[in-house]
């Protein structure tokens, strides 16, 4: 690709030019049911089952957008020995190595290699008593969790935010991310880490996951297990340096049960008149808040309560039609769909999205709704053409991507859409 791609993302929904993902590789199958719940997953991944699910769904992408892998931009940016020292030191920075071998180890490795270790995680070498004795395998751990591209950077505006994430075993993605967009030749982009620069409490942290950029001028954003308050004081002080009236809509998320790890667990954009809920939380909670935050110009002008995502968007002019994760008869099999990534939805452009299709209430009542069921499968060998349809819903399988606990909102991180006429 020889023009290089700038960040412009200032819908949910607007028509998808470029994406981010990570294919799934190594570092999930370097997860054991011991080492598990470090690695923030409740089960281990079989790579061999996932792989082919998660090749539908990024051969969909690959059909309709350009699609960017974030193995592939960093061994690109590793070739430049300048980078590739820069990127390790503020890896041992951030990571408390036992031994002090490490950081020089991986400094002699050859940088294209390095990216795929640093992804994948890097063995412990078993060259004394001490790493001989010690029951760890890895002197860097894997990121099982790096697929899931949303959460360690966000796109705002004409800005790729950089993450704090809440837990610190994720840190190291965010560095990748942050090196990518500021080195790598296919990009232009003004990248910003909204808690460096904004936060002075030392609690703040937020992930993409929780971060929705509903219109120009509105943002939603899930306080919950991995965004904290702090974190999203630290983006309305970024927001006050934008210009014009604008909107922070807040959504109080359980702690558990881990479903609700992220904003877009409950509640995804489908099109400029709907959206997808998980009713139970969004509609009919009473003990967890929605909070409308207005900024105006360089100040808060005011915080107020309101009802529910719904009505605080309504009154900003967006009336959505909500479709309700797992149909809306019975609560238990809402429950159960949610648990599932039923409600986490990925648009391609306005009424044309890709989830589960292991979610079939979900489905089914998206269809009630007026959307085409289409599998990945389909069209990825050319049987059915997404361009033929009006409104559609694209299904992957994910019988065994949905146990990592993310679905296809979680698994991609949107660098460019098409503005959209509201």
């Amino acid at each position: 690709m020889n023009a290089k791609t700038g960040i412009n993302i200032n819908s949910e929904i607007g028509k998808l030019n470029s994406v981010i993902v990570h294919i799934p590789g190594p570092e999930v199958e370097n997860m054991t049911p011991e080492n598990a719940q470090r690695a923030l997953y409740s089960d281990i991944l079989n790579l061999a089952i996932a792989l082919p699910e998660y090749n539908n769904f990024v051969g969909v992408l690959k059909k309709y957008t350009n699609v960017f892998e974030v193995k592939e931009l960093l061994q690109d940016i590793m070739e430049d020995d300048g980078v590739k020292q820069e990127l390790i030191q503020r890896i041992c920075q951030k990571e408390k190595f036992e031994y002090r071998n490490v950081c020089d180890h991986i400094r002699s490795l050859p940088g294209r290699e390095l990216a795929g270790k640093l992804i994948e995680g890097v063995e412990m070498r078993k060259e004394n008593l001490t790493n001989f004795l010690d029951d760890e395998k890895y002197c860097l751990n894997p990121l099982p969790n790096f697929f899931f591209t949303r959460d360690a950077s966000f796109s705002m505006g004409n800005t790729a935010m950089i993450s704090k994430m809440a837990k610190s075993v994720r840190d190291r993605e965010t560095l990748i991310m942050e090196a990518i967009f500021k080195h790598h030749p296919n990009f232009r982009v003004k990248t910003l880490n909204p808690i460096t620069n904004f936060d002075e409490t030392g609690k703040a942290s937020i992930e993409g996951g929780d971060v929705l950029i509903a219109r120009e001028d509105i943002i939603l954003i899930g306080k919950g297990d991995r965004t904290s308050s702090q974190g999203i004081d630290s983006i309305i002080e970024y927001v006050k340096t934008m210009e014009g009236v604008q909107h922070i809509i807040v959504q109080e998320l359980p702690k558990i049960p881990e479903s609700f790890i992220h904003l877009d667990m409950t509640f995804t954009f489908l099109d400029k008149d709907k959206c997808m809920i998980f009713e139970p939380l969004i509609l009919s909670a009473t003990r967890h808040l929605t909070i409308h935050i207005t900024v105006d110009g360089n100040k808060v002008a005011s915080i107020k309560e309101q009802k529910n995502i719904l009505v605080a968007l309504r009154s900003l002019g967006m009336d959505l039609e909500p479709v309700y994760c797992g149909g809306n008869h019975d609560t238990r099999t809402m429950e159960r769909e949610q648990w599932q990534s039923g409600a986490n939805f990925f648009a391609l452009e306005p009424g044309k999205v890709i989830g589960y299709g292991r979610n079939v209430y979900t489905i089914e009542e998206m269809n009630n709704h007026g959307f085409e069921v289409i599998t990945a499968k389909d069209i990825v060998n050319g049987v059915r053409d997404l361009n033929d349809y009006e409104k559609a819903v694209v299904t992957i399988k994910g019988n065994e991507l949905s146990r990592g606990g993310g679905g296809a909102r979680c698994m991609t991180m949107p660098v460019n859409r098409d503005k959209v006429n509201w």
